[in-house]
C-alpha cells in the first residue's frame, strides 16, 4: 500500500504518504531505541521466566517474538503522531533488569556452569549457589522483572577483556538498573533489628558501589523476605534502614540520596573503603572506579598498592584534589606521598579546629596597624600564582609552603612500638615538634650536619585564598531524577565581604586584595598537618610515612616570612 502512495502522480498523494511510517522504518526507530537502552545495560543477563543466560542480541530476538515488540509496530505504523518517547516507554519497560547485590559464599554458579542451561533444571543442583541464584531469579520475576544480572554468572572471568569492561561498566549498571535486590545471607526473619547493621555483606569491597550506584535498593533476609517485613517501595527511603547502614559503614542518607561518581570529597570515599574486604586485594581499588566516575587498566596480579596508587594518581591528576594525602601508616612503592593499604584511610582526617570569625578580624585589625600590607599582598600573589597539583609517572608535584629542616634527633624511653622511633625535629621558623616513624631517620643537627636535605611542608591549600566562585552551580531540575544534593556539589558561597566579615561591612577602603592577603596571614599562622620529606640522591624528594598526623606552627607568620619558601616539590 505504501510503495502505491510512493510512486502516485500527484503530490497531496505523496504528501500523504509522508505522515506514515513503513514497518522497516518502525523497527529501525525501535532498534536505535533499543541500542540506546542497552548501551548501560550489563552484556549478559539471565531471562527470569526461561532462566537461560542471554547476551544483548539474544534479549533483541526475544523483544521481537514477544507480542508487545508486534503491538508496537502495529501503533507505530497506523498512528502518524505515535512519539519516539511511546516507544522508549515500552522498550524500557521490556528490557528493565534487576540486579543481585550479595556476598559471595564458597563456591557460587559461574558462567561455564551454567551457559546454555536453564537455572531452573534440576541437574544443576548440585552447582554450589544454585539455590541462591534459582531464589534471586524467581524474586526478580515475581517482582515484574523480564531480566536479572548477577556477578557469579553474567560475567565471563575467562576473558580479559570482558572482565575490563564489567568492572569499568558495574557503577553504570548498578545506576541504571530499575532494582538493586540486596541478599543478606546472615540475617534471618527471627534477627533482631540491627541485623542489617551486623551483617557481612557491609564489609565487602563492591558493596560500596553496589549501594550507592543503584537508585532503587530493596533488602532480603536470608528466606527472601523483605528485611524487618519493610514494605517502602526503596529501601533507601526507609529511615530505620539507613540508619542501620549509616551505623555500619558510615555512609549516611544525604550522601547517597543523590549520589553520582566524581571525585569530589575522595577523602571520605576512601574512608567508607577502610574497612572494607575483597578477595582479590586489587578489587579493593577497583571497586572504587565507579564511585570516583575514572575508567582505568584492570590488571589482576599488580597489587592493592600499585593499583589503589593509580586510581589516586589519577584522581589528583585530573581535580587537583590532594585531600587523598592526608592519611598515617605506610608508604606505597607506587608513590611515598600515598598509603601502601586503604587501612591508611581509617583514621578520620586532620581537621583542625576553624579559628573562629570574630578572632580573624580581631586579627587582621592588629595586622593592619602594624603596617604589613605590602608584605601580605606580595605573599598572597606568589600564592595565587602557583601552578596546581600534577600527577603523572607516579611522579608528585606538590605545590607547597617549605620550611627548611635544621635538626633531627632521636629521642629515647618513648612508650612506643620497638618497631618504631620518635624524633625531635626543628625547623626554621616552626615551633619545634615530635614525629614516630618505623624509618630509621639519618640524625643530625647544627653542629652535625648532612648534605641531604629534609623539609617539613605544608601541602597548598588554594581555599585559603577566599577568592570569589563563579561556578554556575546546576539546579537540581538540571539533572531530572539524577540530581545531586547540595552536599556532593558544595554550597554556592555568599558574596565574599559576607563571608569575610560575619555579615558585616569590609571598612571602606580597603581593597579585596588587602582584606584577603592579611586574612591569609592569619590563616597561616594557624596550626596545619604537615609532611616530612627527605631528599634522595637523585634530587627529588621521598615523604616519611608517620604513625599519627604531623601538626606544625609558625612561630610569627610576619617575622619568619622569608623562612617559608613557596615552591613545588617533585616527590617519588
Amino acid at each position: 500500500m505504501l510503495s502505491i502512495l510512493d510512486n502516485a502522480p500527484d503530490v497531496q498523494t505523496r504528501k500523504l504518504r509522508q505522515q506514515y511510517l513503513g514497518p522497516s522504518e518502525v523497527e529501525r526507530a525501535i532498534r536505535r531505541v533499543i541500542d540506546a537502552q542497552l548501551d548501560n545495560a550489563p552484556l549478559r543477563v539471565l531471562h527470569t521466566t526461561t532462566g537461560l543466560l542471554c547476551d544483548r542480541e539474544t534479549q533483541m530476538d526475544a523483544f521481537k517474538m514477544s507480542m508487545l515488540y508486534k503491538e508496537l509496530v502495529s501503533s507505530a505504523i497506523a498512528h502518524v503522531d505515535l512519539h519516539i518517547e511511546h516507544i522508549e516507554e515500552v522498550v524500557k519497560r521490556y528490557l528493565k533488569y534487576a540486579m543481585l547485590s550479595h556476598r559471595w559464599e564458597g563456591k557460587e554458579p559461574l558462567l561455564q556452569d551454567i551457559q546454555g542451561k536453564c537455572v531452573y533444571d534440576p541437574e544443576l543442583d548440585q552447582v554450589g549457589g544454585m539455590t541462591k541464584l534459582r531464589s534471586f531469579c524467581k524474586t526478580a520475576l515475581d517482582a515484574g522483572y523480564n531480566w536479572a544480572w548477577s556477578d557469579t554468572c553474567c560475567i565471563d572471568k575467562s576473558n580479559n577483556v570482558e572482565v575490563q569492561e564489567s568492572v569499568n561498566s558495574m557503577f553504570v549498571w548498578y545506576h541504571h538498573s530499575t532494582l538493586t535486590i540486596v541478599y543478606l545471607s546472615d540475617v534471618a526473619p527471627s534477627s533482631n533489628s540491627g541485623g542489617l547493621t551486623k551483617s557481612a555483606w557491609n564489609t565487602r569491597g563492591w558493596t560500596a558501589q553496589e549501594f550507592v550506584a543503584p537508585k532503587v535498593i530493596l533488602f532480603y533476609q536470608n528466606n527472601w523476605t523483605l528485611y524487618r517485613n519493610d514494605r517502602t517501595p526503596n529501601h533507601k527511603d526507609s529511615i530505620e534502614i539507613m540508619h542501620e547502614i549509616k551505623d555500619a559503614t558510615g555512609i549516611d542518607r544525604p550522601a547517597v540520596a543523590a549520589f553520582r561518581p566524581s571525585m569530589n570529597g575522595a577523602r571520605a570515599k576512601l574512608h567508607w573503603a577502610s574497612t572494607r574486604i575483597t578477595t582479590r586485594q586489587e578489587d579493593i581499588a577497583y571497586s572504587l572506579f565507579g564511585i570516583f566516575g575514572v575508567r582505568l587498566p584492570v590488571d589482576y596480579g599488580e597489587k592493592q598498592d600499585k593499583a589503589l596508587g593509580r586510581l589516586l594518581q589519577e584522581t589528583v591528576a585530573r581535580s587537583g584534589d590532594i585531600s587523598c594525602l592526608d592519611w598515617v601508616g605506610e608508604s606505597s612503592e607506587f608513590n611515598s606521598c600515598l598509603p601502601a593499604s586503604i587501612t591508611s584511610y581509617k583514621a578520620p582526617p586532620c581537621e583542625l579546629p576553624p579559628l573562629p570569625e570574630d578572632d580573624i578580624q580581631s586579627s587582621v585589625s592588629l595586622l593592619r596597624r602594624t603596617g604589613v600590607a605590602d608584605f601580605a599582598s606580595n605573599f598572597y600573589t606568589r600564592l595565587q600564582n602557583t601552578s596546581a597539583p600534577r600527577f603523572a609517572a607516579q611522579r608528585l608535584h606538590l605545590p607547597c609552603i617549605a620550611f627548611n629542616v635544621t635538626e633531627v634527633r632521636r629521642r629515647v624511653g618513648s612508650p612506643i612500638p620497638e618497631s618504631h622511633l620518635t624524633y625531635g625535629v626543628k625547623a626554621d621558623g616552626l615551633h619545634d615538634l615530635l614525629i614516630t616513624t618505623g624509618e630509621t631517620l639519618v640524625k643530625f643537627w647544627p653542629a652535625r650536619p648532612i648534605e641531604q636535605q629534609f623539609f617539613l611542608v605544608r601541602p597548598w591549600d588554594r581555599s585559603l585564598l577566599e577568592l570569589p566562585d563563579f561556578t554556575e552551580f546546576p539546579k537540581p531540575s538540571d539533572y531530572g531524577d539524577d540530581t545531586e544534593s547540595e552536599e556532593d556539589y558544595g554550597t554556592p558561597p555568599s558574596s565574599p565581604s559576607d563571608d569575610w566579615s560575619g555579615g558585616s561591612h569590609v571598612k571602606q577602603g580597603m581593597s579585596d586584595l588587602e582584606s584577603r592577603a592579611l586574612r591569609l596571614l592569619v590563616h597561616l599562622g594557624q596550626p596545619f598537618g604537615a609532611f616530612l620529606l627527605a631528599q634522595q640522591r637523585s634530587g627529588e624528594f621521598k615523604r616519611i610515612a608517620t604513625d599519627h598526623d604531623i601538626i606544625g606552627q609558625v612561630q610569627d607568620v610576619v617575622s619568619v616570612g622569608d623562612l617559608m619558601d613557596i615552591r613545588t616539590i617533585e616527590i617519588l
